[in-house]
């Protein structure tokens, strides 16, 4: 038996390894069931060029195998197997990579992948084995050999039996200690959790003991258990198959089986891309909002697979936040991971498939509202806030890709429309896209302010959310019409002779205003004749880019800065409250305040804005009733 001594920088790197480089231990299977995988990748690409091997598909597979009262794990494979000096080569120097080697010696063509490329995954079962053994017999070798190590210390190769080629792993697992259960590594149904998490798509058998029951003989209610061998992966996953054969119970079984949500999705998005890199991927996009998709807990991502080993469960770098609700796999042969394979080397392969994912959801949205509107509008009661939020996020850099997604109810249709079907239908002399916002549809129909637009013939959308107006403000604009708050101060609907009229109105009662505005103190930033209203005696407008609707919603957060928007109090003069607020004037200023208070009230509670003072609004009444 011969002893030998890892490399310096080989022990160092083992050292670090085991204590640093993976997060979880678990890892480990994935590892050494992905060498194993490797090394019949090896054997089934030589058999394509070398007619005495035989190729046939059963001679292939893995094979787990535990020992619970020896405390031993198995991994075995019928794969090219390993000489005493790639034992050595490849075991003896971490970092050094037999499948790297490989491809360069044998010039692995396209379409013929060998997964591993850095040589350090076997060294993850140190993070929960004392001891590791292996026992291979090479391709085309009479004799086997075994390599066994402890760790940092060294390792022995010497040889041994073995009768057919491939290669066994035997770890002989860790005792438990007060933060760590290693006897998991032991619980069958702990290993096959671990294999059908990570290595469920390994194109070849991954085989196991699996504990059966049946009825024992001659009984019909007593059960007994067995063991019988299956196979406990899946091998071929869903999106390596041709999208012919695969109906649309398919993809909503794999949706299912995946626990990305309870619902039933309303569309799948199939990818099989080929290009500067080469992926494949299914994404869903969901019916129903996760319970959860506004919390902290929530985690975006789609699962990221490399050559069908599960690289990372939520991979948020695929998704822009805005399309955060889209559940899914990404599958490809050309990222470039580091040594742990948990993370990815450079981001430029992964923000090329992000790019081309996100235009993919995009078009595909963009197909469902043009084709199946009453899914899309199922779908946007969901997800639209989660669309305008994007729009508003990154100082509105998503502006221009995301607002044809977007839709508002209109005051003219009785339901949801696009800004484009808005835009195709404004009469020609329609300067704006008018809006209004409030609390809800039927609030915003009892608005005053909303008279004179709709008097015009002129179709309003309808803001019903917070982030609506925040939105829009970062639009600004919609094919070059720009947004107009029905409360704004000007609307651009008023003909010459209304501005002459309401001129000479503003001049005329110029006087009465400024008291009014006396009166209110700081409470306004103008008293001025309404140009808007019809039927309603006063209302409250604004001025500025500041809603009273963002007032309102900035108010209601926890870091209230008490941001207020400048209000203007606008007066019908055509009223016949008016009459009385000039009598006043004239004759009782006592009065004038009186009213003047009333009015200014009477227009916050029209806008859903709190009374600051109830108690004197109250009193207020009395006066008035007196």
């Amino acid at each position: 038996m011969e002893t030998k001594q890892f490399k310096a920088e080989s022990k160092r790197l083992l050292d670090l390894m085991i204590n640093s480089i993976y997060t979880h231990r678990e890892i480990f299977l994935r590892e050494l069931i992905s060498n194993a995988s490797d090394a019949i990748d090896k054997i089934y690409y030589k058999a394509l060029t070398d007619d005495s091997l035989s190729s046939r598909k059963e001679d292939y597979y893995v094979r787990v195998v535990f020992d619970k009262e020896n405390r031993t794990l198995k991994i075995s494979d019928t794969g090219i197997g390993m000489t005493k000096e790639e034992l050595d080569d490849n075991l003896g120097v971490i970092a050094k990579s037999g499948s790297l080697e490989f491809k360069k010696e044998n010039e692995v063509k396209e379409g013929h992948d060998i997964i591993g490329q850095f040589g350090v995954g076997f060294y993850s079962a140190f993070l929960v084995a004392d001891v590791v053994t292996v026992i291979s017999k090479a391709l085309g070798s009479d004799e086997a050999y075994k390599w066994e190590s402890k760790g940092v210390d060294g390792y022995t190769i010497e040889p041994c039996e073995k009768d057919s080629v491939g290669t066994e792993i035997i770890l002989k697992i860790k005792s438990n200690t007060e933060d760590e259960d290693y006897d998991q590594y032991l619980d069958e149904h702990k290993l096959q959790s671990i294999i059908k998490k990570y290595s469920d798509f390994i194109r070849y058998p991954i085989k196991m003991n699996v504990t059966k029951s049946k009825l024992k003989e001659g009984s019909e209610k007593e059960y007994e258990e067995y063991k019988e061998e299956e196979t406990v992966n899946s091998m071929v996953p869903i999106w390596r198959k041709n999208k012919s054969e695969l109906k649309d119970e398919d993809y909503d079984n794999f949706y299912t089986e995946k626990h990305y949500g309870f619902d039933k999705p309303i569309k799948h998005i199939h990818i099989s891309a080929d290009g500067m890199i080469s992926y494949k991927a299914i994404l869903y996009i969901p019916e129903k909002i996760p319970y959860d998709y506004y919390t902290k807990e929530y985690e975006k991502g789609l699962e990221l697979y490399s050559n069908g080993v599960m690289i990372m469960n939520k991979c948020s770098d695929l998704l822009p936040d805005y399309f955060g609700f889209v559940k899914g796999v990404v599958d490809s042969e050309d990222l470039s991971l580091n040594i742990s394979r948990e993370i990815l080397q450079h981001d430029r392969q992964l923000k090329l498939i992000a790019k081309n994912i996100k235009n993919k959801i995009k078009n595909e949205l963009q197909n469902i509202l043009k084709n199946e509107r009453d899914k899309y509008e199922e779908f946007y009661k969901s997800f639209g806030r989660q669309l305008k939020y994007g729009l508003y996020s990154d100082f509105g850099s998503n502006k221009d890709f995301l607002q044809d997604l977007l839709m508002f109810y209109s005051s003219k249709e009785k339901k949801m429309v696009t800004l484009d079907e808005y835009v195709s239908r404004m009469p020609e002399e329609q300067k704006y896209i008018y809006y209004a916002a409030g609390e809800s549809i039927e609030r915003i129909e009892k608005l005053p302010q909303t008279e004179i637009v709709l008097d015009k013939g002129y179709e309003i959308l309808y803001f019903t959310e917070d982030v609506d107006e925040f939105a829009i403000k970062m639009m600004m604009k919609y094919k070059e019409k720009e947004f107009k708050s029905v409360s704004s101060g000007d609307l651009g609907i008023d003909s010459e002779e209304n501005d002459k009229e309401s001129s000479s109105d503003n001049k005329e009662n110029k006087e009465l205003f400024e008291e009014m505005k006396n009166i209110l103190s700081d409470k306004v930033k103008d008293v001025r004749m309404s140009k808007r209203l019809k039927n309603h005696p006063v209302c409250l407008s604004n001025d500025g880019e500041l809603t009273i609707e963002m007032e309102k919603i900035l108010k209601s957060m926890p870091n209230n800065q008490n941001i207020k928007a400048d209000k203007v109090l606008e007066i019908n003069t055509n009223h016949d409250v008016f009459k009385a607020l000039k009598e006043a004037y004239e004759n009782d200023k006592d009065k004038l305040k009186l009213y003047t208070n009333l009015l200014y009230n009477q227009a916050l509670l029209v806008e859903g804005l709190t009374i600051v003072d109830p108690v004197e609004f109250t009193n207020d009444i009395c006066k008035i009733m007196k």
